[in-house]
Order: C-alpha cells, then structure tokens, then sequence
C-alpha cells in the first residue's frame, strides 16, 4: 500500500512501550497482533498503518508490514502473497535502517514454509537469510539464521550439525556490539549445546557449568537448575539432584520449565524409591522422547535394565514414527518440486520450439544480408583488437617507467641519505685517525684518551647504521627469525642501556626503574628484545640535550606480557605523527644522525613476536615510547 506521507523519524509522542514507538501506535499495534490470523486483523491494521502516519513513526510503519506478513503467513495464504508480503517488509525495513525486522522476515517465511509441511523449503530460507547476513556482514542477521539452523538441526536429532551452529550463534553473541542480539540470553545457547551431547559424557556438565556462569535473569537459573538436577540423577548423586529438584519447583518461575518438568522430577524419584511401573504407559505419553532416554540412562544406571530396555524400546518406536512422518512429508515435497519442475521444463520446451521456428525464419530473411554484415564485424573487431592491444602496451610501458621512475628516485634520495650518514662517522673516524697518527707529544693523553672516544663513538654510530640496513634487508628477503629462548629482564635491560649510554648528551643521565621485582625471567628472544630497546634508547639520547631518560619494566600495565617504557625529557613528538613515525626513512628532525629505521625496525620486530609497540601520545613534557612482548 502506498503511503501518501514523507517519514523523517519518530515523532515526538511518548514513547512508553518496549517498541520506543508512539503510544498511539502501541495499541494499535497490540490490538493488530491480537487478531492475527482472524476476522478484524486488516482494520486493524489499517488503524496502526494511518496512526503512525499520524506521528510520522518510521518504526510504527515498519511495524505496520510485520504484522501484514505474520498475518499473511497464520492464514496460510499463498506463496506468492506470503513472498510480496515479505518483499514488502524487506524493502521499508532496509529504506528506514530497522534491518532486524528485514532478517525476521526470513523467520516469519522459514516457519510458513515448515508448518505447511515444506522442511526443505524451509531450510532453504533460512540459508537465504545467512547468505544475506554474511554478505552484508551483520551481525543480527548472522546471529539468527545460525540459531534457525540450530533449531532446524535439532528438530530432526542432527546433533553434531546442531552444534556446529549452536557453537557459531555463541561466537557471534559474544563478538557481537548489536543491541538486539546483546539482550537475548547467553546461558539457553550453552544448555542448548549440552543437550547435542550424550548425557553421560563430560561436555553436558562443562557446558551446563558454563551455562551457571552466564546465568543472569531468574529464568535462566531456574533452567540451570533444572539440568543440574538431570545431570546429578544420572551421575547418582541423589542429594545433589533433590536439593536442585525442590529448588526448582520451589521457583517462582518454575513455569518456564514447561509442562513436562514435574512429570520427569516425579519418574526420576520413583526409579531411585523403585516404585517405577513401566507398564504405565500415560507416562511415556506424557513425556518427550528425550525425556525417555534421560530416565532410560538413569534406569541403566540403578540397575533397571528392564525399564531402561522398555524405555529404549518405546522411544526407537517413536523415532522410527516420526523418521517415517518426516520422510513421508520430505517425499511429498520432493514429488511436488518434480512435478513442477516437469510442468515449467514442457512449457520452456514449446517456448524454445516457438522461438527455434521464429529464429529459422528470421535467419532466412536476413541470410544475405548477414554476410556483409559479418564481414564488416570482423574487419572492426580486428580493427579493435589491434587498437586495445596498442593501448594496453602503451599503458603497461606508462606505468613502467613510472615505477622505474619513482624506484630510481627513491634509489637517489636513499643513497644520497646514506652517503651523508656514513661520511659523517667516517670523517671523524679518519680525523681523529689521523691525529691519533701523530707523533707524541703533540698531544696530551687526556686528549689522546678523548680522540680515542670519539673514534669508538663513530665507529659504533656507522655499525648501528649498518645493523639498520641488514636487519631491514634480513626483514624484506623473509630471513629475519625469532628464537625463542630463556631471558632475562634485567640483564636485557642492561646491555640495552650499555650499548646506548655512550650516545648521551652531556649532563644527561640515563636511570633503569623496574617497577616489578627482580630477577624475573621468562621465554622469548633476549637479542631481539634487547635490539628494540637498544633502538628506543640511542633514539632518546639524541633528542634529549637536557634532563633523564628513564627505562622501565613492568608485568602490571599490560597483564600476561611485560611491557618496557622508554621516557625522555627531550621536546616530544607531536600527536599527529606518532603513527608515521614508525614508516621507513622517516626522519622529523632532518639534522639529527640517523637513516629513519630504527623505528621501522622495532615495529616489524615487535610485530614478528607478537607484542605491541606505540607512542603514548599522552604523556608530557618529553616523549614516552611503550614496548610489550606476550610471556
């Protein structure tokens, strides 16, 4: 039905009902869904169509067609109404973005299709509906038609189907930041999953267990009890499952067990008194069939076999019963879609017959003219194929000498940027060389012994630059290992500070603050640990002309790795750059030694062990460097 009216969001009326719709619309609504399926539900539902028209609710309009659909679908209507019903609800639920109602639509259709006796249609639907879900990747609709798969598994006893299904609804629930999903219950999908296993295997109690942790509203403690009771009547230990029986019946919410509840609690007790008649049969028809195989394993295990055989027996008839009534309905199904498929291939085959003598005639009329066609076709094809090959190759040689291009200016720029850091060190290596080189007396030992330093300074400055390029070539050709091994922390620390301390600036002083006891040692690669924290530190002896620069460790700030922090008191680096800064050849300060690696380097090896490492963008005045590695 057309609506003559622009929405452009929920009106301002209250909104004091679980939908958040107009209150209005809310009654509406109730009194629509109260008629489904009989004499009155078109008016109103009319009356909840022109209200939220009224009150410019999108969601009431929404509404609107869901209720037109579960309508559609109680009266059994036809497939073709059932399906432009759906199409309906589909399109306004995606034009408003209330995108539950979309994939509920499956669900509504799904359990058309399964009452009126059609399980593979049904089936079908809800794959429909998953495939949708993934595609669009949402979260909702994921959630759900993993949980209609489960249902649909376990209607028919296909237990290990059931709970690869059951298992996906529970990762997706706990991934899940969908409101919607986030309030159903997580504590039914973990009963749900014990009850795929046999019950005297261990999976049943872990996963009832499971389920009393995640045991939140008073329905869903009750059911707990309810399977803690089975389980301790099978495991035998009947106080347990008498104190969790009367708990149970004791509930004020006992009804949510269902009507078969008492029925089992009171065959459970007659198998331990032993007043148990198996020839009753109001029993047996009182209960479900896995209610039987529940008191049948418990009969077996008090020594019963007799009423565990009769058990057994009575519910393999009844399996075999419904197994003939599904294959039955399957069979049904099937002979129908064959039909049909045989009726829609004979009026394609007069279809293509028709068209066969159409096309004979046709190509009779225009053979002549064909020829000519064809051969001008074949002259612009080839003239085509010639012109997209030439433009093809001209595109491929453009985009190669561009990237020769960029790959030779970036050759240039990085020569060049090397070229300058060697012949930094290499200079004050060769001068100093050279005065070391003369003869004595020229200069005095204290300035001999300073010559000496700065030699050693230099030399360690042009082997770190080196380490830089065979790590990142170590790094890019795949070569770069992990060897896991015994470390320990304050040693790593130590000969990380050893090997930086010679870059400090004068009156700088570099402090170790380990904030957890120690000696502490752990599995991981000592080398590669100690060549990031190497790295941080020489960086922070050359921004830092003034104040301390402290390392630190701790086992407190990122819990199950130890996690390492570089502080300076030098001028910071600003918000906006603390991600680039970890790119190759990235240098913010151009007139500081160094070929922009280190910092790359730290990454790809943080990255290889499976840590973390940043830049705390929040700490001031100075700069905060946060390195962590798993235990």
């Amino acid at each position: 039905m057309a609506v003559a009216v622009l929405f452009c969001g929920i009106g301002l009326g209250a909104q004091n009902n679980p939908y958040k719709i107009d209150d209005a619309c809310y009654e509406h609504m109730c009194r629509a869904d109260a008629l489904i399926g009989k004499e009155g539900f078109n008016e109103a539902n009319e009356a909840l169509l022109k209200a939220a028209t009224t009150a410019s609710d999108t969601k009431a309009l929404v509404l609107y067609y869901v209720e037109k659909l579960r309508n559609q679908c109680a009266l059994r209507s036809s497939d073709a109404d059932v399906l432009a019903a759906q199409n309906e609800l589909k399109n306004i639920a995606r034009k408003y973005g209330y995108l539950q109602y979309y994939y509920q639509s499956y669900q509504f259709v799904k359990n058309y299709f399964f009452n009126t006796g059609r399980q593979i249609r049904a089936l079908e639907v809800i794959q429909e509906m998953q495939k949708q879900a993934f595609e669009e990747n949402n979260e909702y609709g994921k959630w759900l038609s993993e949980k209609e798969l489960a249902s649909y598994y376990k209607v028919y006893g296909a237990n290990i189907a059931a709970r690869e299904h059951i298992r996906a609804t529970i990762r997706t629930y706990l991934s899940s930041q969908d409101p919607t999903v986030r309030r159903q219950s997580l504590c039914s999908y973990y009963l749900d999953y014990a009850s795929t296993f046999q019950l005297q295997a261990d999976s049943v109690r872990f996963y009832v267990d499971k389920a009393w942790e995640s045991a939140v509203h008073p329905v869903d403690s009750v059911m707990c009890m309810r399977e803690s009771a089975i389980v301790a009547a099978v495991s035998g230990d009947y106080p347990r499952y008498k104190s969790y029986r009367d708990k149970c019946l004791e509930s004020p919410h006992k009804q949510a067990l269902g009507r078969m509840t008492p029925t089992m609690f009171k065959c459970i007790d007659a198998l331990y008194d032993g007043s148990f008649d198996k020839h009753d049969r109001s029993i047996y028809n009182s209960l479900s069939p896995n209610n039987i195989y529940i008191l049948s394993a418990l009969a077996e295990a008090l020594g019963r076999l007799d009423v565990a055989v009769d058990m057994k027996d009575f519910c393999l008839i009844a399996n075999q019963r419904d197994f003939s009534t599904i294959l039955e309905m399957h069979m049904s199904e099937m002979d129908a879609r064959y039909e049909n498929d045989l009726l829609q291939d004979q009026v394609e085959q007069k279809t293509r017959q028709v068209e066969k003598v159409s096309r004979i005639v046709l190509v009779l009329g225009i053979l002549l003219l064909l020829g000519v066609i064809l051969g001008l076709l074949a002259y612009v094809r080839n003239l085509r194929r010639t012109q997209r090959k030439d433009a093809a190759m001209i595109a491929e040689l453009t985009a190669a000498n561009e990237r020769v291009l960029k790959a030779d200016a970036a050759k240039d720029r990085f020569i060049q940027n090397m070229t300058h850091e060697l012949r930094t060190p290499l200079n004050a290596i060769t001068g100093f060389s050279q005065l070391l080189a003369l003869p004595d007396g020229m200069f005095s030992s204290e300035e001999k012994e300073e010559f000496g330093k700065h030699v050693l300074n230099n030399t360690s400055m042009m082997t770190m630059l080196l380490d830089d390029l065979m790590s990142t070539s170590a790094m890019d050709s795949g070569g770069y290992r992990i060897t896991v091994g015994e470390a320990e922390c304050e040693s790593i620390c130590k000969e990380a500070m050893n090997a930086a301390e010679h870059r400090l600036q004068p009156g700088v002083q570099l402090r170790f603050c380990p904030e957890m006891d120690l000696p502490f040692s752990f599995q991981s690669d000592a080398l590669r640990i100690q060549q990031v924290l190497t790295n941080l530190l020489t960086n922070a002896c050359k921004h830092t002309p003034a104040g301390e620069i402290r390392l630190s460790c701790s086992l407190e700030k990122n819990p199950g790795m130890l996690t390492f922090c570089v502080e300076d008191t030098g001028p910071g680096i600003p918000p906006s750059e603390a991600q680039r800064i970890f790119e190759r050849f990235v240098k913010l300060d151009d007139f500081v030694q160094g070929t922009g690696l280190g910092l790359s380097i730290c990454r790809e090896i943080t990255a290889k062990m499976g840590g973390k490492i940043y830049l705390d963008t929040t700490y001031s005045p100075g700069a905060r460097f946060v390195f962590a590695v798993p235990l």
